[in-house]
């Protein structure tokens, strides 16, 4: 007997989901998938690239447009960025407490995380051991910082499409001493579940996807990698650790190991969907760090995770935009979370590019 999504999807039914990380719902419609597109259509994004560009900033022994020079680097590389939108110094402003103007002083750093000095390497084109070079470095950044800092972001921009204003590869940190708005509502929401049911809501949503099979895209012994029930952009996938664990410290050698491995072998599998260099949104959550609390709160209702969002939709040219219904109503997507975890899941494992 078909379940009430399959259902839905074989008879193309609209309808909401609930995502109970934000308390947000989105609207589904599998009817609007096949609908024409006469839209806006990206430039090509299958561009070689030389292992080294003598222009990018990023580049080992390179000059950076602050006329810095980098180091002739190995491997990871991190630096502040000469472009920060925080700064670790600043003059507190004048706080508001008006209901209708609030504001508040927010301090804080920003680096860049040059993942090699290859210009040419994406993640899906790297070893599992340089991956997990770049996950140690994770790991060593969200350690130090989170001794001054109450939030560290670690994330990626990857592609033109996707805002990234250099096309070596590269992720950022920012660290601030205020914790960010959607980071808020996920504490407040992993905790509220906590109190009302007494479980970890991502460990046990992870646990429930596994038994499933419908959304998984990749498991290993430590990770999996769902599109989720409620996912927002078509390809959108949630990386979840397979037991209780709230920040990155606490991972085990092992489970970095684990981690490189299936970070390489999903990343390969969104180059593989429309054979090209896939564009996404990557970041890290894990809990907020206790600093300037006058006693270290709970932590046991936050899982780790990570969020990708690709924006791709049909093809490495044409991608999702959020607007007009998305922008004033609520979030909607065509395609079914299922339909793209099946699409992602039975991508080779091994990169196109091998096969050229």
């Amino acid at each position: 007997m078909k379940n009430g999504i399959e259902k839905q999807i074989e008879n193309n039914v609209p309808h909401r989901r609930f995502n109970p990380l934000s308390g947000e719902w989105i609207l589904v419609s599998p009817q609007r998938a096949t609908r024409p597109w006469q839209g806006q259509v990206e430039e090509s994004t299958r561009v070689e690239l030389p292992e080294h560009d003598a222009d990018c900033y990023l580049c080992s022994g390179n000059v950076r447009v602050n006329g810095e020079i980098n180091p002739t680097y190995r491997g990871p590389f991190v630096f502040d960025n000469d472009f920060p939108a925080l700064l670790e110094d600043v003059d507190a402003c004048d706080e508001e407490n008006d209901a209708l103007f609030q504001r508040m002083s927010v301090s804080g750093v920003s680096k860049v995380i040059c993942f090699s000095e290859r210009h040419d390497l994406t993640l899906p084109e790297m070893s599992v051991e340089m991956i997990r070079s770049i996950v140690d470095v994770w790991a060593a950044l969200y350690e130090a910082l989170g001794k001054t800092y109450r939030w560290v972001q670690v994330f990626e921009n990857k592609g033109a499409i996707n805002g990234c204003s250099n096309p070596h590869p590269h992720g950022q940190l920012w660290a601030s001493d205020a914790v960010p708005t959607l980071v808020a509502r996920e504490d407040e929401r992993q905790k509220a579940f906590m109190q009302d049911k007494g479980k970890n809501l991502l460990l046990e949503y992870s646990q429930r996807e596994i038994l499933l099979n419908e959304r998984v895209v990749l498991k290993n012994a430590h990770w999996v990698v769902v599109v989720p029930y409620w996912a927002t952009w078509p390809f959108e996938t949630l990386l979840l650790p397979r037991r209780s664990v709230d920040v990155f410290a606490a991972l085990t050698s092992e489970e970095k190991d684990s981690l490189a491995g299936i970070i390489q072998l999903l990343t390969i599998k969104y180059d593989n969907l429309f054979q090209a260099s896939f564009p996404y949104s990557m970041g890290w959550h894990c809990a907020p760090n206790s600093i300037g609390e006058t006693e270290a709160k709970a932590t046991d209702h936050w899982q780790l995770h990570a969020h990708f969002y690709p924006p791709l939709l049909r093809s490495a040219t044409i991608r999702k935009f959020m607007v007009g219904y998305e922008m004033l109503a609520e979030a909607q997507r065509d395609m079914t979370p299922e339909q793209a975890a099946e699409r992602l899941r039975t991508q080779p494992e091994t990169h196109y590019k091998t096969n050229t």
